[in-house]
Order: structure tokens, then C-alpha cells, then sequence
């Protein structure tokens, strides 16, 4: 049995080598792909160019695409089969969408990138790492595959508008996480302890996040007491307080009682965004329309519950006060995380095979020159201590549970957690450039850490990395029927163990993507942001004597 056991791991090692040496000769492609999403920078539920290129990518490597998935314009999912047979079927994703408001070149100095507004989006994470990663590994995992005539399947999914938590779960609704053996989902290290190692027992918790519309359809009803008199009672209902009040209202409602929905324990958050202006002009109506999205990262579902109690009465307290009616629509609601030693142990495997992504002397050297520019004293070393290391999962386990209640079983939250409740999912995290603390405990801005994940000498090593790691994740779950049927036999346990939780959506759920989500006017050379911002000096105007 040994002998059986040794001669396979040599296999599978070659096997690896392989697919990390089809990573290694497309290290200048890679880097091309990567900077192309980079420089899209689209936002979510509107990466239209951003899609469009993985799925002509995709297709030129054989992989049959399906686009517009699960009813969401920027969606896809991509199917490639083994000539050697279906085998297992392993499913990995790419994000792509940007935050507004992070506009910021590749660039040592503070400046957004060429003929854009500053207030236009930016990769902040960076998913345009993350998708062109995970894309990296499952396509050297293919060729290796094709090369070897192993059986297999591979699903790619194209995930949109994951800053809002917003496709996973429409995805799963529709069934295509449905018959898979097991899910890799990748991020870029964003938090101490997870850089560079895989996630254990505590995964990420719930997200909830919900539009409420307020509307004013009759401001002619609003204290009128002027009679038949048409021109008073014109001003009258100018009078009337509109949506625009009712929004207002509820924002400071939610800003006074936010404090007392939950105990400041556990590493629950809340924030809000407005999305649209009832009113473009100051004329004599009142706002007709106003939208305000909340979102809330909880532990545990029955937190993010008392939340939602608190936010739905809210509501239509100020949907009352201010002449109006409201309604809500989910963006995104998801389950908590659950864990899977078994497939976790596979991601650490790789993760040790190949080691932290490596910053050379051109990538510090960039790193100095931004600490210079944010008024730090440049270092030997300007990277923080922790991208350079490995920890094992049981050690990030250790080292997070130190700062969470015992009886806390989630922390912070992410959209991956849905698909841990449709087959055993690996997590796993790689280091992204990051500046080590300044030696005063001041803190870098945040320009600075956006622009390490778009210049190349900084980020590539990040791609490189990871995409080795999947390769070898990939290649070691497709060879490994058993060690399949042991995660698929965990999976279960745990569901168990946590109660058998259904999706927290109706089956017949749609993605709000016909909201005014923020977007580009144009399109290639000729984009501009949609918000235009005023150069002219406020208070340059003559001013009466």
C-alpha cells in the first residue's frame, strides 16, 4: 500500500509541474490579462467589457460558454469536459467588478488613471487579481489534463457584482452549483491572519443587503388649505416634505438606533449608499423618488434578522413622516459559511508546494518610492512581514479565535459562503502587495495599496502564485476519488451539525440589476464616469459689498 500511496504522489507531483510550468511560460500574457481587467475597472452589475473578454478567453480555450446566466447580464458560465471522460466536476469563479470612488492609476504617486475622474472606480481588492488567478489555474490544469488524458469536468463561473454580494446567490437558486464534487474560491489576502493559507473552521457569516424606494405620488394631499384656489395649493404641495425627506429620515433614524440593533461585540457592520435623486433640478415639486441600499455583515443569520426588524420599521416610520410610501428589494441574502477539513487540507497542501508570492528587488524598490510619497521613511523591506510567510490553518484558526467570542461560529462576511451549502468548498487566501505599518502607526492612504495591486512588478507574484496553487488544487481533486468521497462525507456532517439551512431567498428571485447601479457613459476610449465633477472654485463668484 505504501509503495501504491508513494508512486501516486509522484505522479500527481509531476502532474503539478506540468500545469506550474504552463503558468510560468505565460507569465507575460498572464500580466497582460491582468492589467486589461485592471484598467476596465468596471462596477458591479455593469462589467460589460469585463465579461465579454472571459468569455471570448474562455471559448478560445475550448470551453463551452453560457452567457447571461441565471438572468444577469455580466454573468457567464463556462463548461469544459475531459475527452478522457466527465470524471469529477470541480468549479471555480472569477470576479471582476470595481469599487466608485477608488480611481487610481498604477502609479507611485496619488493621480486616477489616464482621462478619468477620480471618483470613478477602481480594483481595490483586487478582484481583477483574483479572476485572472483563479483563470490561470484552471487553464493549466486543462492543458495538463488534455496532456495526461485525465477525466474530469471543469466549471468556470463569471460572478458579477460581488461589492454588493449579488450573483452567488441567484447562481445557486438556479442550480448551477448543483452536481458538483467541490467549489475553489480564492481571495487576496485583505486581513491578518489569513494571508497565505486556507480557511479552517471559522468561516465568513451572513450578508444582507436591501433597497428601500420611498415615493411621493401625492404631494397635492399634503396640508392643503387653500381651497380651489390652484396657485396656493401649487406651493402647497411644493410644501409637501417628498422622498428626498423620507430618505433623509430614515439615514438619521438608522444613525441613532444603529448602535442599539445589536451588542458592539462580534464584528457586525452596517453601511449605507444612496443610489438615485428623485429631483435633478431645484424646481417647485417635491422629490418624487429616493433610494437609499443598506448592507450588513452579521455573524449568524439571527443577527442579521434583528437588524432587518430594525431597518423595515425604520422605514416606514419615515415613509409616514415625510408624505410617502415605501417599498424594499433584496439585493443579496445569504448563509453563513460551514467548513470542510477535508478539502481545506488540499488547499494548505499547494499553498505549502509553492510558497508566498515573491517580491523581488524591482517590487520594494516601488514599494520605497510609495512610502516615500505617504511620508514614510522607505525600508530595506517596505512589504509587511506576513506576505512573506505561510500559516497554517490551524494557526490562523488559533490566532483569529483569540479576537471572537468562543460562542461565535462566523466572522466578517463574503458571497462565497452560499456555495459552501452546495458542495464542499475550499477558501483560501495568497498575499497581495502590502506596505508594512508605518514605524509612527500612521496610517497609508488608501490610493496606496490600490495602485501596489495594479503595477505589475507588485501584483504579478501574487498571480503566479496562485494560479500554481489552483493548478495543483484542481489537478490533486480530480485524481482523488477518495479524497472526494471523504469531503463530500464531511459535507454532510456539517450541515447537519449546523441545521439544515435553505437559501434565504425565494426560489423565483431575480438580481435587482435594473436599479441605477453606478456606470460608465461610453464605452472603450470614449468612457467617461456618470458624475460629472465641477472644476470651478466655489467661491470665486463677485460677492455683494
Amino acid at each position: 500500500m505504501t509503495d501504491t500511496l508513494d508512486t501516486a504522489a509522484v505522479t500527481n507531483h509531476q502532474l503539478k509541474q506540468n500545469a506550474w510550468a504552463w503558468v510560468e511560460e505565460r507569465r507575460q500574457q498572464l500580466s497582460d490579462w491582468h492589467n486589461h481587467i485592471w484598467e476596465l475597472a468596471e462596477p458591479a452589475w455593469r462589467e460589460y467589457e469585463s465579461c465579454a473578454w472571459y468569455v471570448q478567453t474562455l471559448r478560445d480555450h475550448g470551453f463551452e460558454v453560457e452567457e447571461n446566466s441565471g438572468g444577469m447580464p455580466t454573468a457567464f458560465a463556462a463548461r469544459w469536459e475531459s475527452p478522457a471522460g466527465a470524471g469529477a466536476t470541480i468549479l471555480g469563479y472569477a470576479e471582476y467588478d470595481a469599487i466608485p470612488g477608488n480611481c487610481q492609476a498604477a502609479s507611485v504617486v496619488r493621480e486616477p488613471r489616464a482621462g478619468m475622474s477620480r471618483f470613478a472606480p477602481g480594483h481595490t481588492d483586487p478582484h481583477s487579481a483574483l479572476g485572472i488567478s483563479t483563470l490561470a489555474g484552471f487553464l493549466a490544469a486543462k492543458e495538463t489534463m488534455t496532456r495526461e488524458n485525465l477525466p474530469g469536468t471543469l466549471v468556470y463561473m463569471g460572478e458579477p457584482a460581488e461589492k454588493v454580494q449579488g450573483s452567488k446567490v441567484v447562481h445557486g437558486l438556479r442550480g448551477y452549483y448543483d452536481n458538483v464534487d467541490a467549489i475553489i474560491s480564492y481571495h487576496p489576502f485583505y486581513m491578518l491572519p489569513l494571508c497565505n493559507t486556507a480557511r479552517w473552521d471559522t468561516h465568513c457569516g451572513s450578508y444582507y443587503s436591501r433597497i428601500y424606494t420611498f415615493t411621493c405620488d401625492e404631494p397635492e394631499n399634503w396640508n392643503n388649505t387653500y381651497g380651489d384656489s390652484p396657485i396656493p395649493s401649487s406651493h402647497s404641495a411644493a410644501r409637501a416634505p417628498g422622498a428626498d425627506a423620507a430618505l433623509f429620515t430614515m439615514f438619521s433614524l438608522t444613525k441613532t438606533t444603529q448602535d442599539s440593533m445589536l451588542p458592539q461585540a462580534g464584528g457586525w457592520s452596517l453601511s449605507e449608499a444612496v443610489l438615485t435623486a428623485g429631483q435633478a433640478t431645484a424646481d417647485n415639486q417635491p422629490a418624487g423618488l429616493a433610494q437609499i441600499q443598506y448592507s450588513w455583515r452579521c455573524p449568524s443569520v439571527e443577527e442579521a434578522e434583528s437588524v432587518l426588524a430594525v431597518l423595515d420599521r425604520n422605514a416606514e416610520l419615515a415613509a409616514a413622516a415625510a408624505h410617502c410610501t415605501v417599498n424594499a428589494r433584496w439585493v443579496a441574502r445569504n448563509r453563513p459559511g460551514i467548513a470542510n477539513h477535508t478539502v481545506a487540507r488540499v488547499a494548505w497542501q499547494n499553498i505549502e508546494a509553492v510558497g508566498a508570492p515573491e517580491l523581488g528587488e524591482e517590487a520594494r524598490e516601488i514599494g520605497r518610492r510609495i512610502q516615500a510619497e505617504c511620508g514614510v521613511e522607505p525600508t530595506e523591506n517596505p512589504f509587511h512581514p506576513a506576505t512573506g510567510r505561510l500559516i497554517t490553518p490551524e494557526e490562523a484558526e488559533a490566532e483569529l479565535r483569540r479576537h471572537i467570542p468562543a460562542t461565535q461560529q462566523n466572522w466578517t462576511s463574503d458571497d462565497y459562503v452560499e456555495m459552501t451549502w452546495y458542495a464542499p468548498t475550499i477558501r483560501f487566501y495568497t498575499a497581495r502587495p502590502t506596505l508594512a505599518p508605518a514605524s509612527n502607526g500612521a496610517a497609508y492612504p488608501g490610493w496606496a495599496m490600490t495602485a501596489l495591486g495594479g503595477i505589475r512588478e507588485t501584483i504579478d507574484p501574487t498571480i503566479i502564485a496562485t494560479g500554481k496553487m489552483i493548478a495543483g488544487m484542481v489537478l490533486d481533486l480530480v485524481t482523488s476519488p477518495e479524497l472526494l468521497a471523504e469531503a463530500a462525507a464531511e459535507f454532510e456532517l456539517e450541515k447537519a451539525r449546523r441545521g439544515e439551512l435553505p437559501p434565504l431567498l425565494p426560489a423565483d428571485f431575480t438580481a435587482p440589476v435594473d436599479f441605477r447601479w453606478p456606470q460608465y457613459n461610453g464605452s472603450g476610449d470614449d468612457r467617461s464616469w456618470w458624475i460629472p465633477v465641477s472644476d470651478e472654485p466655489w467661491n470665486q463668484a463677485p460677492r455683494p459689498v
